[in-house]
């Protein structure tokens, strides 16, 4: 009951069917994501791409900083006083000026310490102001045996200036005299008195004595 016709009209074979499927379509390419530079280079290209300058490029070396200088130090070490504080009796007139007239003493004192800015006059009255009215003369001088000791680096001994000077303002006194004394200083012609006499002999000679032990 079945029509004859070309034998390859009614093939049923198995070749026959999967040559007249139609064919499967090709996977999706991977995202882009998931592959590196160097694996897309070499998938794409073929041909490996060195990649190792571009993700560790060359560091430079910064060069050493110079060497730093030593540390130079402006000042030596504080020099010692010329005399002693209890040294009073090495120079007597002195000491008997400062027992008796303390204000002369002072006075004198702060006006080679202040470079003639201040008279010997004016800073003895106010000293004897300030010990008349309170009796604590020794804070108002302790301040100019620091400025003393500023200008030629002194050191600061046995104690603090204002210890010294509260405990013992006669003795602190004293030898604040001596050391400008010995220093090329004549406190009894004040400031202006050591400059004319620098003019005419050609120059004061202020320069630091010999530093001895201090006696007591």
């Amino acid at each position: 009951m079945y029509t004859s016709g070309p034998s390859h009209l009614h093939n049923d074979s198995p070749n026959s069917v999967e040559a007249s499927a139609p064919p499967l379509p090709p996977p999706p390419p991977p995202p882009p994501f998931a592959l590196d530079s160097y694996e897309h280079s070499t998938l794409t290209t073929g041909i490996p791409v060195n990649y190792s300058n571009q993700y560790n490029p060359p560091v430079s070396t910064p060069p050493p900083p110079p060497p730093t200088p030593p540390a130079v130090n402006s000042h030596s070490s504080p020099v010692p006083w010329s005399t002693g504080l209890c040294d009073c009796f090495s120079d007597c007139s002195n000491c008997c000026l400062t027992c008796w007239c303390p204000c002369v003493t002072f006075g004198r004192i702060a006006e080679i310490v202040d470079r003639g800015s201040t008279s010997c006059g004016v800073s003895g009255a106010l000293y004897t102001v300030i010990l008349c009215l309170t009796g604590w003369s020794c804070l108002y001088s302790c301040f100019y045996r620091s400025k003393l000791r500023g200008q030629y680096f002194l050191e600061e001994s046995p104690c603090a200036d204002c210890c010294i000077h509260c405990w013992c303002e006669g003795c602190a006194l004293c030898q604040e005299y001596r050391e400008l004394q010995n220093r090329g200083f004549d406190l009894s012609i004040g400031w202006h008195g050591n400059m004319e006499r620098q003019r005419r002999s050609g120059g004061v000679d202020v320069t630091p004595v010999e530093p001895q032990g201090m006696t007591r």
